[in-house]
């Protein structure tokens, strides 16, 4: 079993409060976040973006093993997840996580490649987590 942490601060509070999140890895430090960067187009992140670059990397590094399990050695996956926060009677709640996937796999056949990524979708750690709709929109080159 592994276990990951992060850490978050905020001071102030409601609209004028400044945050701060920070990862056990030390690849983000006391980065920036508040209603700014939330909601606005300030310089920082928001949870909706980490999200977005967990459900990107766990779903394509999940898709990444799916191949290499059906004997595929080579090929290129990039993923851009959508996650889309939406208004929720007097709060918000995160609605769904849109991938959009453009790979190269050399050799491998559509009805394959579309078995293989709706597998990793549905196995991927993140999308298992999440309580919201999840979409995969791909592109296969090649």
């Amino acid at each position: 079993m592994t276990t990951r942490t992060a850490s978050a601060r905020y001071q102030g509070l409601g609209k004028e409060g400044r945050g701060s999140v920070s990862l056990q890895s030390g690849v983000l430090s006391e980065q920036p976040y508040g209603f700014g960067t939330r909601f606005g187009e300030e310089r920082g992140t928001n949870p909706e973006e980490l999200i977005a670059g967990a459900h990107a990397s766990c779903f394509t590094m999940a898709l990444a093993f799916q191949l290499a399990g059906a004997g595929f050695t080579e090929g290129t996956l990039d993923t851009v997840a959508k996650v889309k926060l939406e208004k929720d009677g007097e709060g918000f709640k995160v609605s769904r996580s849109d991938l959009v996937l453009e790979a190269s796999v050399p050799g491998i056949e559509a009805a394959k490649f579309e078995e293989l990524a709706q597998a990793a979708k549905a196995g991927c750690p993140i999308s298992k987590l999440l309580n919201a709709e999840i979409t995969l929109e791909h592109r296969l080159n090649g």
